[in-house]
């Protein structure tokens, strides 16, 4: 039986533009939310666990975020992947409780912010991408155990290119969009 499975494609595609939406949702373009600490994760216990199941994460006013750290000694891993994440943020720690002032939105801020929606969208890209060679590497199997014909095996390809095509192009208008709500274009 052919192992080659369009649903499944469709499924992973789709899955590449939700994990996208949901990384730029946590690019807020002013005011705190705790949403923006979402793509954050903590090397803790030997895992990689999201801020969120090793902390509470609240915001207090409407310009800072708190996190408060459950176990004393992931205070530091927290603080450091805060600051590693690449969010321009700088965690102020006190005791357990770490509090992230956000910064007002300057031209420069903005085209960091930018930058980052860049990096999430091209990261999406790949992760289509590499659906794609997947897609295609099952197919060329298939035809080599001689499951699907030739003609099959390209009607399919065909299939995942503009599946692919759409794919990117809808990562593409999240990417602009959120960049000019970003740069208040």
């Amino acid at each position: 039986m052919a192992a080659y499975n369009k649903t499944d494609l469709e499924r992973r595609m789709a899955g590449s533009i939700d994990a996208l939406h949901h990384d730029l949702q946590g690019l807020r373009t002013g005011r705190a939310s705790t949403s923006l600490l979402d793509p954050v994760q903590i090397e803790v216990y030997g895992a990689r666990m999201p801020i969120n199941q090793i902390a509470t994460v609240s915001v207090p006013e409407p310009r800072m975020i708190s996190v408060q750290v459950w176990d004393k000694t992931n205070v530091g891993p927290v603080d450091k992947a805060i600051r590693a994440a690449g969010l321009g943020l700088n965690p102020i720690v006190d005791g357990q409780t770490l509090r992230l002032p956000i910064p007002e939105l300057t031209e420069e801020r903005r085209k960091e912010l930018a930058k980052l929606a860049s990096k999430y969208a091209e990261g999406a890209r790949i992760a289509a991408r590499n659906v794609r060679r997947d897609g295609m590497d099952t197919l060329k199997a298939d035809e080599k155990k001689g499951e699907i014909s030739e003609d099959e095996r390209k009607r399919h390809e065909t299939d995942v290119q503009k599946l692919t095509d759409k794919t990117i192009a809808d990562i593409d208008s999240l990417a602009s969009s959120k960049e000019k709500e970003i740069l208040g274009k």
